[in-house]
């Protein structure tokens, strides 16, 4: 099952960021684009979806230490946790995505150039739905 910006499989081997490639230029999107070719230099329209590289190295890092704005959901009687935001250039595509580390993944874990992958993750859930997202986790930690 696609959920538009990445795989749903409950394999996490077969996890994978989609993106989109044009046809005429080859040029590759995330997140991906239906519509046109969003390269400048390319009338292009023909786009197809593609699964994006599953690792990449860490381009840039930094921790969130504020609650963010709705429509983000938490509930507000629990603690809040600082999360950790990763840009992560992928392996094949050499672009720049970014997203959070997994749970207990701090700044102080992470490095420029260290290697890590994209895994599921869980974004909220309540008892009738469970919203999912991509997480980044260092290559070589345990789920």
């Amino acid at each position: 099952m696609v959920a538009g910006w990445f795989t749903q499989d409950s394999d996490e081997e077969d996890f994978r960021l989609l993106g989109t490639r044009c046809a005429a230029c080859a040029s590759v999107f995330f997140p991906r684009e239906d519509s046109f070719c969003r390269n400048p230099a390319c009338g292009g329209g023909e786009l197809a979806q593609v699964p994006l590289s599953k690792r990449g190295r860490v381009w840039s890092y930094t921790d969130g230490r504020y609650r963010p704005p709705a429509p983000y959901v938490f509930d507000p009687d629990a603690e809040w946790e600082p999360y950790t935001l990763v840009a992560v250039e992928l392996e094949a595509e050499r672009m720049v995505v970014l997203g959070q580390a997994v749970p207990g993944v701090r700044v102080t874990d992470l490095a420029v150039g260290m290697e890590v992958e994209v895994v599921p993750g869980v974004l909220n859930e309540d008892a009738d739905t469970v919203w999912t997202t991509w997480h980044w986790r260092p290559v070589g930690v345990a789920s």
